[in-house]
C-alpha cells in the first residue's frame, strides 16, 4: 500500500496570516494536534502543531527552560523564543522546514519517515501542492482493515477508494472529516461525520461503486468549522523524501 491508499484529501489547513487563536480553536473543534499551513495556491510553506502552542504570553507559559548550550546562542534563542511565545499568525509560529512524501511513497517509508523524524503526520503533496496528510491513525488504520491473509496487490482498490472520494467530492453531504480506506473492496469509513443520515448517504454511495463488496463504518460524530486567514508567504523550504524544494 502506498501513501495515496490512506491518506486524508479532505485536510485542515490554514493560511499563513491566520491568527494562532483561530488556529487553536481549529484543532480542538476538529480534533487534530497539527494543520499544515498552505498558499491560497495550495502550495504547502509549513506545519503548526500543538507542540507549538502550548507555550504562550497569554497563559502565562511563555517561561524558557535554560539551556546550557544556549550560551553560545543566547541572543538568537531568545529572540525566536520570543517569536514562539508572542507570534500572532501562524506564519510566526509554523514550522517552514516540512517533511512530505509523494502519493506513491510506500507505507514502510512514510512510517520510517514519521519514526525518524518524531512527527505524528506527514504532508502528501503531488507537484508542489499538498494533496493529503498521513498521520499515525492512518496507519493504525491500515492496519485494522486488513483481511488476516494479505494480498500485496491493491490497484483494484485503490480505484474503487479514488471513485468513492470523488463521489463524496461531488455531495453536499460527502464532505466529511473522515477518511476512506478500502482493502478487498471492502470500504472502511473512519474519522468523524456529521450524524447517522449522513453516514448512511456515504454507505450508500459508496456501495453503489463497482467492486465493492461490503462497508464498516468505524466513524464518530463532529461540529464541523471553517476558518480563513491572509495571503501571506514565508521563506522555508519542502523535503520530499531526500527531494528539497526551496521557495
Amino acid at each position: 500500500m502506498q501513501a495515496q491508499d490512506v491518506m486524508t484529501k479532505q485536510v485542515v489547513t490554514v493560511e499563513p496570516g491566520t491568527p494562532v487563536e483561530a488556529i487553536a480553536r481549529l484543532m480542538v473543534e476538529h480534533r487534530i494536534s497539527g494543520v499544515p499551513v498552505v498558499e491560497p495556491s495550495g502550495r504547502l510553506v509549513g506545519m503548526v502543531t500543538d507542540g507549538d502552542l502550548y507555550r504562550r504570553a497569554e497563559l502565562s507559559t511563555d517561561q524558557h527552560r535554560f539551556n546550557w548550550l544556549e550560551l553560545f546562542w543566547s541572543g538568537r534563542a531568545d529572540a525566536k523564543d520570543y517569536v514562539m511565545t508572542h507570534g500572532r499568525t501562524a506564519r510566526d509560529v509554523m514550522t517552514p522546514n516540512v517533511y512530505a512524501v509523494a502519493p506513491d511513497t510506500s507505507l514502510q517509508q512514510v512510517a520510517n519517515l514519521l519514526s525518524d523524524r518524531h512527527v505524528r503526520r506527514v504532508p502528501v503533496v503531488a507537484d508542489d501542492r499538498l494533496v493529503g496528510i498521513v498521520s499515525r491513525a492512518n496507519l493504525v488504520q491500515a492496519f485494522a482493515t486488513l483481511p488476516h491473509e494479505h494480498r500485496a496487490d491493491s490497484h483494484s482498490d485503490r480505484q474503487i477508494r479514488d471513485q468513492i472520494l470523488a463521489e463524496y467530492k461531488r455531495q453536499s453531504w460527502g464532505q466529511t472529516e473522515g477518511n476512506v480506506i478500502v482493502t478487498h473492496g471492502i470500504v472502511h469509513l473512519w474519522g468523524f461525520v456529521g450524524s447517522e443520515t449522513e453516514v448512511t448517504a456515504l454507505r450508500l454511495s459508496a456501495e453503489a461503486i463497482p467492486g465493492v463488496v461490503g462497508f464498516e463504518d468505524h466513524s464518530i460524530r463532529s461540529i464541523r468549522s471553517l476558518d480563513a486567514g491572509a495571503k501571506l508567504r514565508h521563506p522555508g523550504s519542502v523535503t520530499v523524501l531526500g527531494a528539497e524544494l526551496t521557495f
